[in-house]
């Protein structure tokens, strides 16, 4: 394939290409577990809080309660709120954790499909423009500009290239 520069791309440099994407989505799928196991060991440490507060006695989870007086709030409750406010914190965290990692499992298999059309370009493919149109279709067809904030894909700088001809 030659581009406007004049230079031919080939299929290596495009297999070079998927390779880089897919290590690219290791590299996020990384960070994003670091980030998941500080929220785990952050909900651990809730838990073993609540723990805690229900093993020290000073929240009473079953029975009846006599009437509390209206100068004084009664302990319990105080206690019993804190408990469900930690609750509650926990249930967030806990959904920040669900997301990141069905975030982690769509980067890890985009990085799959990259690392596998880079095998299928090095087995099947000789010619560098059905090698660049393979690698287009990929990422339109697994919205694979989604997944790079910092880098333009191929699919985008196509789209970009047919909007700006004159043609």
């Amino acid at each position: 394939m030659t581009t406007d520069r004049g230079t031919s791309l080939t299929v290596a440099e495009f297999v070079e290409y998927c390779r880089t994407q897919a290590g690219l989505l290791s590299g996020h799928v990384e960070r994003m577990g670091d980030e998941a196991r500080e929220l785990l060991d952050e909900i651990d440490a809730e838990m073993a809080e609540i723990r805690s507060r229900l093993e020290g006695g000073g929240v009473d989870v079953g029975g009846t309660q006599g009437p509390s007086t209206a100068t004084r709030p009664n302990e319990r409750d105080v206690d019993l709120e804190s408990i469900e406010e930690l609750e509650r914190d926990l249930s967030e965290k806990q959904t920040l954790v669900d997301a990141k990692q069905a975030r982690m499992q769509a980067f890890q298999d985009l990085a799959a499909g990259y690392t596998d059309l880079a095998e299928r370009l090095q087995d099947d493919v000789e010619d560098g423009q059905e090698a660049l149109t393979r690698v287009v279709e990929f990422e339109a067809d697994h919205d694979a500009p989604a997944y790079f904030d910092e880098r333009q894909t191929l699919c985008e700088a196509a789209i970009e290239a047919e909007s700006s001809d004159p043609e």
